[in-house]
């Protein structure tokens, strides 16, 4: 692929962008002065459809003109409504419709899930997870694991790259796993880690996993919407994603599980139950004894957040309409084109060099790079943000930066790099 650094050739590239009407489709936040920010931050919020305020306010409507009736009678009936996500949902993740629900907050789900799938012994009760994982799985796990009786520091074992290295290898992964062999219980590792922006081989996890007796999990957080996944080929236990970041949902927005098709009728598997997740021939009976509605939809606890899920549903048509081949295509486009800038920046700068902390294997990485500047990065960062460049920075070295396929640009990317040389 020829690449060249120039406005005009990044021109040239939206121009041919078979996607490039997409943009329009999401509000572009605009700097003081009124022109459009570089938005690189789908990966901790992604931007707002244009069709999400229309979806809010038709479900206000039927509140307002109907009350309760617009459980049933409204234009898209509450009583189903988390039914309209499960399609596009499982498309999204590679699943089948039975294995997918959306239902509360991702956090909310990891312990829900883990209720269920972390299932320790005396022996048996061991989770891996990946070094420096997002926080909030962090204690989820922790939690968890003092809730069964068990000491954190011998339960949670943890994983970390090679020393002078930023990311796992999977042999290495796979390695582990084996070593802990008949002690480990679950498997829980991020499908893209926050930090790092590197993608997992998920599929060998889970085969790994299972080959010693243990469960794989993953929180797709930031792979969901953003590299293709296949959870129901990948034989993958349980999963689970918010949607406020590639998935364009809003903030606090709903989350998604995932459980695979072989527990869809383990009535007998523990869970937490709600009324929502009973059979709903016979939910409005009021009696005693929960008996789950098959495959995912009977881990569900309460009736569905339908402001919520009124923008998600705004986002998934665009995701459907869009289609996730194209978007990889275009994402393995923009990836290519991107490392050409950066490596001429490096080349022809000395003001700093940008090194690069995520894989540049496309099968170890999605939309996210994760970049460090020694000594001035935070300089750096803050430069951008005064030029109108949204990026974010994570303690203690990384700008993350995340160019996505629905809404960035190539001339974007050209800018960026041309911004970063008036440092």
């Amino acid at each position: 692929m020829y690449l060249e650094n120039s406005l005009a050739f990044a021109q040239s590239l939206d121009a041919q962008d078979e996607l490039k009407n997409f943009r329009s489709l999401f509000h572009i936040p605009k700097t003081s002065s009124g022109k459009e920010v570089i938005y690189f931050t789908g990966n901790s919020l992604g931007l707002q459809p244009t069709t999400a305020k229309e979806a809010i306010l038709q479900e206000l409507d039927d509140w307002a003109n109907l009350g309760v009736e617009g459980h049933f009678h409204g234009r898209n009936p509450w009583f189903s409504y988390h039914k309209l996500l499960t399609a596009p949902s499982a498309n999204l993740v590679g699943a089948k419709p039975v294995e997918v629900v959306v239902m509360n907050n991702l956090t909310v789900n990891l312990h829900l899930l883990m209720v269920s799938f972390y299932r320790p012994t005396s022996k048996r009760f061991k989770i891996l997870m990946e070094g420096g994982a997002f926080p909030s799985d962090q204690y989820a796990v922790e939690s968890q694991v003092r809730f069964h009786g068990f000491d954190p520091e011998q339960a949670i074992v943890e994983i970390f790259p090679k020393a002078n290295e930023y990311y796992l290898h999977t042999p290495d992964i796979v390695q582990k796993i084996k070593d802990i062999g008949e002690e480990l219980a679950l498997v829980l590792f991020g499908g893209v880690n926050y930090y790092t922006g590197q993608a997992f081989d998920m599929q060998a996890i889970t085969q790994a996993a299972h080959e010693v007796g243990a469960v794989a999990g993953f929180d797709l957080a930031h792979a969901a919407g953003n590299i293709p996944l296949r959870l129901h080929e990948w034989n993958v236990d349980f999963a689970t994603w918010c949607t406020y970041k590639y998935l364009n949902s809003g903030a606090g927005g709903t989350s998604g599980v995932f459980i695979h098709e072989k527990y869809a009728d383990a009535t007998s598997l523990p869970r937490f139950a709600g009324w929502w997740g009973h059979e709903e021939k016979e939910r409005f009976l009021m009696k005693k004894g929960f008996k789950p509605m098959r495959g995912a939809e009977g881990w569900q606890l309460s009736n569905a957040q339908i402001l919520p899920m009124a923008v998600h549903r705004a986002s998934l048509q665009i995701f459907e309409e869009a289609g996730m081949q194209r978007l990889w295509n275009k994402h393995l486009q923009m990836q290519k084109y991107i490392y050409f800038l950066l490596d001429e920046f490096n080349q022809k700068t000395n003001k700093f060099n940008i090194e690069v902390i995520t894989p540049r294997d496309e099968r170890q990485s999605g939309c996210q790079l994760s970049l460090v500047i020694k000594k001035i990065g935070k300089q750096v960062y803050e430069f951008l943000t005064k030029n109108g460049v949204i990026v974010d920075w994570r303690e203690p070295e990384v700008i993350r930066i995340a160019p996505v396929p629905l809404y960035n640009t190539f001339e974007e990317l050209y800018l960026f790099f041309n911004i970063l040389s008036k440092f």
